[in-house]
Order: structure tokens, then sequence, then C-alpha cells
């Protein structure tokens, strides 16, 4: 069996999310891109952008340890041009932060949005890997 190949996009900075959802991950069926290096390149850029246009699944696991807001942009772009190979989980505390008043409600309205352009969204690590666990790779070419 081929493996499914998923970019980790997200929160980045010290979150520990990548760590923890790779332990629950099968890897003989998952093979996973983490972008998050140690020094930031041009070329780490290009890299990642490969990955995110190239592999099965773009993921996308969002905390309140996030500094920006970047990566709902991404999600959010992606949940149009290609919701068939788009998650999102979105964890409302993560290492003792979480998000709050108009910030949160900004993340459900967020989540509701790109739930209606037909992408899975999680709220938790243990419901996102189990549902990874399942996916199987496809030979159809994603829609550009």
């Amino acid at each position: 069996m081929e493996k499914v190949k998923v970019f980790l996009g997200g929160t980045c900075g010290s979150s520990t999310w990548r760590d923890e959802l790779e332990r629950k991950l099968d890897k003989e069926r998952i093979e996973t891109f983490n972008p998050v290096v140690p020094n930031w390149t041009p070329e780490c850029q290009a890299v990642e952008d490969y990955h995110r246009e190239n592999d099965d699944i773009c993921l996308y696991v969002i905390t309140p340890e996030g500094e920006g807001f970047y990566s709902f942009v991404e999600v959010t772009d992606d949940s149009n041009k290609r919701p068939e190979q788009t998650v999102l989980c979105v964890l409302e505390s993560a290492n003792g932060k979480a998000f709050e008043g108009h910030i949160k409600k900004c993340v459900l309205k967020t989540m509701k949005l790109i739930t209606g352009n037909g992408v899975k969204v999680f709220d938790n690590l243990d419901d996102l890997a189990v549902y990874m666990n399942t996916l199987e790779k496809t030979t159809t070419k994603k829609p550009q």
C-alpha cells in the first residue's frame, strides 16, 4: 500500500501538536511533512510550498499558541481550492493557552465556514488521528 502524504500546516513556534499527532499516526499508512525547521530560508519556503501543493492531504492544526493568523488564511484558501484534500483541527486550548472572547468567536465562525466548504474539521487530536489512519492513497489526480 502506498502511503498517504500529509502536509502538516498550522501553528508553529513552541507548539507540540505535531509531535503529539505523529505518535498517534500509523506510520505504515501515513507519511508526514513537517515544515518546521530551526533556521527558515527561502529554500525552506520553496519546499513547504511544494508539499502544500502536492501532498495528498493538507492538514492544518491551529492552536491558541500561534502568534498570527496566516494558518487560517491558508486553510481557508485550501478549503475553497481543494476541500477534498484539506483537513482542519482546531484545539481550543493547548499548553495553558486558550482561545477566548472575540477571538474564540472568530475561530468558531471560521470553522463553520470551512466545514461548509466540505472540509473535515476536528477539535481534538485523537479523533483527527483516527480519521487520518483510515485514509487511503487515491490514484485520481487532484483538481488544479
